[in-house]
């Protein structure tokens, strides 16, 4: 049990080791480019995003590898000064599902290998790969390139399929088989909570040496409560994004998928007109974001939900936002819910909270970590839509409680930021990149006292 391990999980502080001047960041399904909210588009995503352009400001260059999806793209983009875009071609130029990726994976490595091989040796000190497709091809190019491999999981296939939403499909075999060999494989292990540290433990047999805990950040100059006067500011938000201007707004945003569980909410709705029609009656549930994953093999499912269970009317569908349309509707929330079955860490909690909007999630994976139950928010420990709707019944009349919230939300969100996120990444590296040169030096010695001998 990770118990076991004493000190396994502690986070990184100051910066006693070697810094990197460049960095080869790995994200073959997905780039930051894309739009978060649809698609395999998600967290991750902004996690990369954020957290290049930060090293770049650090004066750390970082060229991320990610796979063509269109012949439109230029082979590389820069993404802002001191961070590349490099597009690999590998399969069709076109958006292939994560199940097809794998088949792809030696033509992604082959570009990633000759892309490095135009360059000067030892053009780059470290590598970072994120979820597991990636951390197959850096397993490979950490041995070509002679430079340390960090891993960033984000989701874990046994944890996924020990927590499966009720006719999700579960991760095949091959990834399970996969992320064993990146553990086993890679120098540092960067897990976003002490949770997902002891999954790596527990359920992968990670070294726990090699595992350190980095928690995400988030953007609190974008992610920020108004300025003025809270509620008139929700009216703006409401009347901006098109939504009601009266009753409760009870907001969900990501990929609609099974895992991400937002038929919880629909279904909890449904409940609370069963329990108090009157209130479910001022309740408006927004549904923000595009089908991915799973939820593509059945798009339309929530409508569908919706109009069996006849909250219709209570139910609105908004595609993902973008720009400040995005930090509007947290604002125009009285709470952000995020039911999810899993999450690694869950990065929507933490906008919200940074709005000033409390959040009702799940008790599961890092949402405990994103979310202070009782303090910034409430954390449910359970899925049942029942559990949900006397929550809710609970919380949205309450507006004293609710603005208590909101005060530690802002206050929970503060102790969370990308500078923090960098720094503590900036101490994995080093540690890696010390760690490399003490065994390449070790090993020269080795090799030359075997010469003297002959």
């Amino acid at each position: 049990m990770a118990e076991q391990h004493a000190g396994v999980g502690r986070q990184r502080g100051a910066l006693p080791w070697p810094r990197p001047r460049r960095i080869a960041t790995l994200s073959v399904h997905t780039s930051p480019l894309h739009q978060p909210g649809t698609g395999d588009a998600g967290g991750m995503n902004v996690y990369i995003l954020e957290v290049a352009r930060r090293m770049a400001e650090a004066n750390v260059e970082v060229e991320i590898f990610t796979r063509a999806t269109s012949g439109d793209l230029p082979p590389v983009v820069e993404m802002a000064p001191g961070v590349h875009v490099r597009h690999i071609t590998s399969g069709p130029l076109e958006g292939l599902t994560k199940e097809e990726l794998p088949g792809q994976l030696c033509a992604f490595t082959a570009g990633v290998l000759r892309a490095e091989a135009a360059r000067p040796p030892g053009h780059y000190d470290l590598i970072h790969s994120h979820y597991w497709l990636s951390g197959q091809v850096g397993w490979l190019a950490k041995e070509r390139w002679g430079v340390p491999l960090v891993h960033t999981a984000h989701t874990l296939a046994k944890v996924k399929n020990s927590q499966l939403a009720a006719g999700d499909r579960p991760e095949p075999k091959a990834r399970v088989i996969g992320e064993e060999q990146v553990v086993a494989e890679a120098d540092r292990l960067v897990a976003n909570t002490r949770v997902e540290a002891r999954d790596l433990l527990d359920r992968y047999d990670a070294d726990p040496d090699r595992v350190a805990v980095v928690e995400p950040g988030v953007d609190l100059d974008r992610f920020r409560p108004p300025a003025g006067d809270r509620q008139a500011a929700a009216l703006a938000a409401r009347r901006r994004l098109g939504l009601p201007t009266d009753g409760y707004v009870v907001a969900f945003v990501g990929r609609i998928q099974p895992l991400k569980a937002p038929d919880v909410l629909i279904r909890a709705v449904a409940a609370l007109r069963r329990r108090d029609p009157r209130l479910a009656d001022q309740v408006t549930v927004v549904i923000c974001g595009g089908p991915s994953g799973s939820g593509l093999d059945r798009p339309t499912a929530l409508i569908e939900l919706a109009a069996s269970l006849g909250v219709t009317d209570r139910v609105c569908f908004l595609p993902p936002r973008t720009g400040d349309d995005l930090p509007a509707l947290y604002r125009a929330a009285d709470v952000v819910a995020v039911p999810s079955h899993n999450e690694s860490f869950g990065l929507v909690a933490l906008e919200a909270q940074a709005c000033g909007t409390p959040v009702l999630a799940a008790a599961r994976g890092g949402l405990v970590t994103a979310v202070r139950d009782g303090v910034s928010g409430v954390l449910v420990d359970s899925h049942d839509p029942d559990d949900w709707a006397r929550t809710l019944s609970r919380l949205l009349p309450d507006r004293g409680r609710r603005v208590e919230l909101s005060r530690g939300a802002e206050r929970h969100a503060r102790n969370f930021s990308w500078q923090r996120t960098v720094s503590g990444l900036l101490a994995v590296y080093g540690e890696a990149i010390a760690e490399h040169r003490s065994r390449f030096a070790t090993q020269l010695c080795g090799d030359a006292a075997l010469s003297c001998s002959w």
